[in-house]
């Protein structure tokens, strides 16, 4: 049976090479008298190192074993010279065995090993030690491939379903060109109005943390209980009289102000407990992040964010003086790439890819195709998404690259006016629904699937009234 190599074995022995290498020399080792061999004159023998030796245990056949198991040795001229074969077929290893003069250091006492200072060896043995462990690992290494870690587990540019042909620019066209027949052209603002302190709305509005809760508050409800939401703050907290956030709400009240008020204040809205605990959560986290900036602005340092290098002086006092007023911003959002300002939205609280894209596209005014839940409804009908695998979040990356960036706004406000008002389009609506027989403009390019009114949860396929059999029945997700 073969010796088993372990990794502590091959770095000692590549410990002994390294040593051999370093002093160039043949070391004389002395042995006790119990351990060392004789040769045939009855004198002490001494083993140098070499390179293909393994240990002297191995090497030197002992007394105690019966003479016909003795490794042969070859005497030549004043030296023995013994063979020991080597690990992984590697072949022989020859040990030479040679008299010590009485001159000899180790015939004198002193130990050759210590002249050449142990502490060096030491280290070089270690070097030589971690280098080999490193190798060992090498190979292990570069079978992992590196990639930046993001939310959600999709990449910014890169589809989850990179064999989904579809939607082609020209069905994007085509789509935007038939939805604004129905609802209009859609042209997006060249600037963001002032702030509703009636209409939540999903973004529009001049400040980023303005936005960011506002589109907060719309989630998972109806666009008349986040008003009322909204409103509750505003009742409650009162709202900014100058300066990019004027006319919203005082967000630094509502920082300091117990759990309980912020509750109070936008349970008419729904989803009133888990809403009320982010928008604290996000709040105490923006205010944190605005005073760690405002000292570095202060030091005229950076911690490697893009924003913060090379910023304008102007800029600088005027975010300095917001934090020293205790006014919360993510302004400086402005300043990032979107794939940067949306890692940095979605690490707070509540905040996913689709409330992100809302801010990116309503407030930063950046192409991005937020999906909601009537989006995804009809694209799943228009068949741009895997049907079956598709998630909001995964849909929302796949669409993101395949939609063309200036299609994004029209498209994204199209699907969603379509969604909510078309007969058949809507999320429950069936043949028995008021207006069914008006038609629809993209009927003959989306195949209906999910529950119909009536009870019916059969396809209805592209092109017809009727209701058939191409999909497997699939209840529709977020109504």
């Amino acid at each position: 049976m073969e010796r088993r190599v372990t990794r502590s074995m091959a770095v000692r022995e590549a410990a002994v090479l390294a040593t051999e290498t370093q002093h160039s020399t043949i070391l004389d080792v002395q042995f006790s008298k119990e351990s060392t061999p004789k040769t045939s004159s009855g004198r002490k023998a001494t083993i140098p190192n070499n390179k293909h030796a393994t240990s002297l245990k191995d090497s030197i056949p002992s007394n105690d074993e019966p003479r016909t198991k003795r490794r042969k040795a070859k005497k030549v001229s004043n030296s023995t010279i013994m063979e020991e074969e080597l690990p992984h077929n590697l072949g022989p290893a020859t040990i030479a065995i040679q008299p010590i003069s009485r001159n000899s250091e180790a015939g004198s006492g002193k130990d050759p090993i210590m002249k050449k200072e142990p502490e060096k060896v030491e280290v070089a043995i270690q070097e030589i030690a971690n280098k080999v462990t490193a190798t060992l690992g090498k190979s292990s290494e570069k079978r992992k491939k590196a990639k930046k870690s993001y939310p959600y587990g999709l990449t910014p540019g890169v589809s989850p379903f990179p064999d989904w042909s579809r939607p082609t620019p020209e069905d994007c066209e085509e789509a935007n060109r038939l939805l604004s027949s129905k609802h209009g052209e859609i042209i997006a603002p060249k600037t963001i109005p002032e702030p509703s302190l009636t209409v939540t709305g999903c973004g529009e509005v001049p400040s980023v943390l303005d936005a960011l809760i506002r589109t907060l508050l719309s989630g998972a409800t109806t666009g008349n209980n986040s008003a009322k939401a909204f409103n509750g703050l505003v009742q409650k907290f009162g709202i900014l009289e100058e300066g990019i956030g004027k006319g919203s709400v005082n967000w630094d009240a509502v920082r300091q102000a117990p759990l309980k008020d912020v509750f109070d204040a936008i349970k008419s809205g729904g989803l009133a407990d888990i809403k009320s605990k982010n928008l604290k959560a996000i709040l105490d986290m923006v205010y944190r992040e605005n005073q760690e900036r405002r000292d570095l602005l202060v030091k005229g340092e950076s911690d490697g964010s893009p924003d913060l290098m090379g910023k304008h002086e102007d800029n600088k006092q005027y975010e300095i003086a917001c934090a020293d007023q205790h006014f919360l911003s993510l302004n400086h959002l402005h300043n990032l790439s979107t794939e940067q300002a949306m890692v940095e939205m979605v690490k707070y609280p509540g905040i996913g890819p689709k409330t992100a894209a809302c801010v990116l596209l309503f407030c930063l005014q950046r192409p991005c195709f937020a999906v909601d839940t009537h989006i995804f409804r009809i694209c799943k009908w228009l068949n741009w998404v895997p049907p079956d695998k598709a998630t909001e979040i995964t849909a929302f990356s796949h669409l993101e690259v395949r939609i063309p960036d200036h299609l994004k706004y029209s498209l994204h406000q199209l699907f969603i006016r379509h969604g909510k008002t078309c007969p058949r389009c809507r999320a429950i609506t069936g043949e028995s629904s008021a207006g069914w027989e008006d038609g629809c403009v993209i009927d003959h390019l989306v195949t209906r699937t999910g529950k119909r009114k009536g009870g019916a949860t059969n396809s209805i396929g592209a092109g017809s009234s009727q209701t058939g059999r191409q999909r497997r029945p699939r209840a529709d997700k977020g109504k």
